[in-house]
């Protein structure tokens, strides 16, 4: 395996599909917080809560519907030259 190295940062492009994408990305992470949260709950609490369940309920219906979002819309891609 050979290693490059980096010398440059994401072009303008790159950066705008990142914007583009942020909406999922804070979706997943949120949902990746409350899973988190049904772990720790066993060891605090001695088990999640009603309301934790709810919260992980919320977040992946959360993540489904900003993915169907981000599919619907169409995409422009720009030529490279």
């Amino acid at each position: 395996m050979k290693l490059h190295l980096v010398t440059e940062g994401p072009s303008a492009a790159d950066l705008d599909e990142i914007e583009a994408e942020w909406p999922l990305i804070e979706a997943e992470l949120d949902d990746l917080d409350a899973e988190i949260s049904l772990i720790y709950a066993d060891d605090e609490r001695g088990g999640p809560t009603a309301l934790d369940w709810r919260r992980k309920r919320r977040t992946e219906a959360r993540v489904i519907r900003v993915a169907a979002e981000l599919a619907a819309r169409p995409t422009v891609r720009k030529a490279v030259a």
